[in-house]
């Protein structure tokens, strides 16, 4: 829970870098959250209303964690964008987001795991 609630702090922090398990307990913490929503939607009969209320509200801090993502491992953050290619875009991606981050300081900041 503390990693969702700093990425969430850090709501439109795209500078500096996050790593791989602060960028992954996110993603499952949204899934847990859509999971739960969904359920909740379902029993009260109003599909989509309140997942689509949450997306609204995680979009910017889930973009601002996958750009800083990339910046560990050395990718400019533009490189979000190739998640417009239908498919194949989603598989660079989710292969980028599963990468070591790289070792020491990059032109991102210094790597996180051991910038305590």
């Amino acid at each position: 829970m503390q990693w969702y609630l700093k990425v969430l702090k850090n709501y439109v922090g795209f500078q500096g870098r996050a790593t791989r398990q602060e960028y992954w307990m996110f993603v499952l913490m949204n899934f847990i959250a859509v999971c739960i929503l969904s359920i909740v939607e379902l029993l009260l009969g109003i599909p989509g209303v309140l997942t689509g209320i949450y997306g609204l509200a995680v979009f910017l801090p889930s973009l601002a964690v996958l750009v800083r993502r990339l910046h560990d491992i050395g990718k400019s953050g533009w490189w979000f964008l190739i998640s417009f290619i239908p498919f194949i875009g989603t598989i660079v991606l989710i292969v980028f987001a599963c990468q070591e981050s790289q070792s020491g300081e990059n032109q991102y900041g210094l790597n996180p795991k051991f910038n305590y």
